[in-house]
């Protein structure tokens, strides 16, 4: 999961967004983006669906057996 973050903040970065600014966007509070973007949040699948979305990129879920 932390990866997964990391690619969603690098994003971010790269598209000199603000943690402000995305929040606004995607529709996520701004406190609970600075908490997982330091590694302190427990997002659900919605959430980072929202973010991931907002910037541009997908999410794709592989189940293992």
């Amino acid at each position: 999961m932390s990866n997964l973050i990391h690619q969603l903040k690098e994003r971010r970065e790269t598209l000199k967004i603000s943690q402000e600014t995305l929040a606004e966007l995607s529709g996520i509070g701004l406190r609970t983006l600075k908490q997982l973007e330091s590694g302190k949040g427990n997002p659900t699948l919605a959430t980072l669906q929202k973010l991931a979305e907002t910037l541009g990129m997908e999410i794709i879920v592989e189940v293992k057996k």
